[in-house]
């Protein structure tokens, strides 16, 4: 069989230590190594001994470069400024690259476009098969009910960092395409005091946090006398590594450039 060698970048955090799990259970991956920051004490050490098991002969290594130099495909969940140094090393040493991470700006995804240039790229902000097909439909809604208002909804745990979500963005952003506008340009992201009425063709954007939720998503389509919500809601942060680890398979061997879950998942 043709395995696909994976390497996950901050190994020990909580997401990278599910992907870890998700490669180890999937047949055609091989867990090539993780990576951290070089101060980091888990530096050094194996993979499956962290994990309180058997050596697995993966390493944690400080130098991502070298964590490159040992995978076919990294997975990167990490921090904005992290994920763009990656894409410079996938395109520096030729490997293919897969990017979850949330919160970038305008300049990270011009950087990673750069970078796509001289390797394949995998950037979604939400990895999950539901949330992709959801993408889809609301792209599609917003094209047939030009007349409605759009709000989009999102809850997530007490500790994610950045709001609103790099989901509900994407989401608001189907949206904006579904009615040939740019999503910046109608973008509501906060109200607070006396606001006026709401814009025409606005897209709105409410962010809850609290306790443990993995992740709620609601897009709102309201009319004069009717609605139409459609939502999904995360039960495990499984289906984020199970979806990244499928574009892992599916990106060995890719020509360079940036894709995203559309084409992993054969959406168009």
């Amino acid at each position: 069989m043709n395995v696909v060698r994976i390497g996950i970048a901050g190994c020990t955090g909580r997401m990278g230590q599910m992907l870890v799990r998700e490669v180890l259970a999937t047949e055609g991956a091989v867990l090539a190594g993780g990576s951290e920051r070089a101060d980091s004490a888990a530096v050094g050490n194996d993979l499956g001994t962290l994990a309180g098991g058997a050596a697995l002969g993966a390493v944690v290594h400080g130098d991502p470069k070298a964590l490159f130099a040992a995978a076919d495909v990294v997975i990167d969940f990490t921090a904005p400024a992290a994920s763009v140094a990656h894409a410079n090393l996938a395109a520096e040493t030729r490997r293919a690259l897969v990017i979850g991470t949330t919160g970038l700006s305008d300049a990270d995804r011009e950087a990673l476009a750069r970078a796509a240039q001289g390797a394949a790229i995998v950037l979604a902000p939400n990895m999950s098969l539901g949330i992709n097909l959801l993408l889809a439909l609301v792209e599609q809604v917003a094209a047939r009910l030009p007349g409605f208002d759009v709000e989009v909804l999102e809850l997530h745990h007490k500790h994610k960092v950045d709001a609103p979500s790099g989901t509900a963005l994407a989401l608001g952003d189907a949206a904006a395409r579904g009615r040939h506008a740019r999503l910046s340009e109608v973008a509501v992201r906060t109200r607070d005091g006396h606001t006026g009425a709401r814009p025409a063709g606005a897209i709105g954007f409410a962010a809850l946090r609290g306790g443990a939720a993995v992740g709620d998503h609601t897009v709102m389509f309201l009319g004069e006398a009717e609605r139409i919500e459609l939502t999904h809601r995360a039960e495990s942060r499984r289906i984020y590594a199970q979806g990244a680890v499928r574009a892992a398979l599916w990106l060995k061997d890719r020509k360079p450039g940036l894709y995203g879950m559309k084409d992993v998942l054969g959406l168009g």
